[in-house]
């Protein structure tokens, strides 16, 4: 039987630096800026069977800045609510990670949507915020 794979948590400087090249190489490829993975290695000076030995092993810890939230918003049945707060979103500097909107109600649509803070907003700003766009009838953080 199999064991169980451990994890480690360390600073790449201590690492050989084909570890952080095989993670470029890996965003390159999810980014569509090279189209094979042997471009990708050339790219980022490893060699193929290096990316290859390595690529299932080596994920990049993002630490990030900011805190992720979910909010839940009622939002009026018109053209370009949404979009208003999508806008509203992006100029608070957060990151958008999911949106679910089902259909409307009543004139209401719920929405949610999960995102991850930008280091200069807070959630509580971020409401008020949105609280102010016409058709934003109601937001509660869940």
């Amino acid at each position: 039987m199999a064991e169980k794979p451990t994890y480690l948590l360390i600073d790449s400087q201590v690492l050989p630096d084909v570890f952080l090249k095989v993670v470029r190489a890996k965003e390159m490829l999810a980014r569509g800026k090279v189209k094979s993975a042997a471009m990708a290695a050339r790219a980022c000076g490893i060699s193929r069977s290096a990316f290859y030995k390595y690529k299932d092993s080596v994920e990049l810890f993002d630490r990030g800045g900011g805190s992720m939230i979910t909010l839940y918003f009622s939002l009026a049945d018109e053209p370009g609510v949404l979009s208003a707060v999508l806008g509203c979103v992006y100029d608070a500097g957060a990151n958008i990670l999911t949106i679910n909107q089902n259909l409307p109600a009543d004139g209401v649509a719920p929405v949610t949507i999960a995102l991850k803070l930008g280091e200069q907003t807070t959630a509580a700003q971020l409401q008020i915020s949105l609280l102010g766009i016409p058709g934003v009838v109601r937001v509660r953080e869940i």
